[in-house]
């Protein structure tokens, strides 16, 4: 099984093994001392996003089914002229 951590299917083709040693040890370095919440915090957290039953559902927009018609309408209508134009009639014609 792969390492997660390992790095070497990232790099560049041409990358030498020396490099590739370095940029790892880099790599496990960032990894290790990278910050992290205090335990306190993130127990805080899961309790309230538990508490919180999951994401609240914002309502929708006014009007949005007629947005989407329009926004399909005009796309249709822009892919029509665009056909037009590569058979060779109308205002797009090469």
């Amino acid at each position: 099984m792969n390492d997660p951590r390992d790095i070497r299917a990232d790099l560049e083709p041409g990358t030498t093994d020396d490099e590739a040693r370095v940029l790892q040890s880099v790599a496990d370095r960032l990894a290790d001392d990278r910050p992290v919440p205090a335990a306190g915090f993130r127990a805080q957290l899961r309790r309230g996003l538990i508490d919180q039953g999951g994401a609240t559902i914002t309502p929708r927009p006014a009007r949005l089914r007629i947005a989407i018609l329009g926004y399909a309408s005009s796309g249709a209508l822009l892919l029509v002229v665009a056909a037009v134009g590569l058979v060779g009639v109308g205002p797009f014609a090469a």
